[in-house]
């Protein structure tokens, strides 16, 4: 039955985030070979809407899963490094943004949540083998001190005040 399981083509994001939670209870519960993990999230990750359910879905998960990923996710997103890379970037961007805006609107749960998927993807990028990963931090980290380079737009469009910059720049610096 789990041979059955794919990932069509053209997936759009709300099915991505759906077969992501299949994936992952499949994984929970021993269903999957790491063959089968690395080939579906492989396949997922391949296109923007697949990489971005993925995120979502795994990062947010109340299971324990994102918190130690496995070998097979791991080799997984390293298999598509253009999508896997600005998205990992822009996600630790966003939920350390997030952490401040739930702390600022006295939503502590909110806030832990964000927490955990910043420490989520903080791991996932220290555990990645992409070299363009690095490089794309050092931008993401140049953006937010100098208001200049290729997340300067990203940075600007979500509309992050000094508070939410500062929190961006503390969560890249140990990556640097």
């Amino acid at each position: 039955m789990t041979s059955l399981l794919s990932v069509p083509e053209n997936i759009t994001f709300e099915k991505a985030i759906a077969l992501t939670q299949t994936i992952m209870s499949k994984i929970e519960t021993g269903q999957l070979s790491e063959t089968k993990i690395e080939s579906l999230i492989g396949d997922l990750v391949k296109s923007k809407n697949g990489a971005r359910g993925f995120f979502v879905s795994y990062l947010t998960d109340s299971r324990p899963l994102a918190d130690s990923p496995s070998p097979s996710v791991l080799k997984a997103l390293e298999s598509a490094p253009e999508v896997v890379v600005e998205l990992l970037a822009k996600n630790l961007a966003m939920c350390s943004a997030m952490v401040v805006h739930h702390q600022q609107n006295q939503d502590d749960e909110a806030a832990n949540k964000s927490k955990t998927v910043r420490s989520r993807t903080t791991k996932l990028i220290k555990s990645l083998n992409i070299p363009s990963l690095s490089s794309n931090i050092q931008e993401l980290y140049q953006a937010t001190t100098t208001s200049q380079g290729n997340y300067k737009d990203f940075l600007k469009r979500w509309g992050y005040d000094t508070e939410q910059l500062k929190a961006i720049k503390e969560a890249i610096e140990p990556l640097l």
